[in-house]
């Protein structure tokens, strides 16, 4: 029953995330909620001890003190430092948090560009009625949850709890 917590929460979390990121731009609080309340469950019935469950907690603290100076100073949003402070305590002070981080990175450097492009095509892809959300095309940010959710998808299976659920599984 754990394994399907673990398999399901966090990955089905990120999509919902990615999702309202896409159509509207932001990121639900009790998407950020669910993730942070699904692992403090979920851990200790997976066998974690109190200090691997501290190295989780001290790994979210790290992204959270980084994502507050990018939110200050209006480089990400609210939302997106919400989702990478929650997404990050599903990994914990290792180097799969490395391994997310980075492919975050590459993703969300790949999404902007993206981003960038379809925005510099806007009459285009407007007259040729490709269903794009508008608001991909009028925002001034860039919906980063997406890019969030697809570095989770990728290193997810490095995690510390996916390497409990594989075990169990075999």
């Amino acid at each position: 029953m754990i394994e399907a917590a673990i398999l399901v929460v966090f990955p089905l979390c990120l999509a919902i995330a990615a999702l309202s990121d896409l159509l509207t731009m932001t990121i639900p609080n009790r998407v950020s909620a669910i993730l942070l309340g699904a692992f403090i469950i979920v851990a200790p019935l997976a066998g974690f001890g109190i200090e691997q469950i501290g190295w989780h907690l001290a790994a979210a603290a790290a992204v959270f003190a980084v994502c507050f100076c990018l939110f200050a100073t209006n480089v990400m949003g609210g939302g997106d430092a919400k989702l990478l402070t929650a997404s990050a305590i599903w990994f914990g002070l290792n180097a799969s948090l490395a391994t997310f981080l980075v492919y975050v990175s590459v993703f969300g450097g790949l999404l902007t560009l993206l981003v960038l492009l379809l925005r510099s095509q806007e009459n285009a892809i407007l007259a040729s009625g490709i269903p794009v959300p508008r608001l991909l095309l009028t925002a001034k940010k860039v919906p980063y949850g997406i890019a969030i959710a697809l570095g989770g998808f990728a290193a997810y299976p490095s995690s510390p709890l996916m390497e409990v659920a594989f075990a169990r599984l075999s």
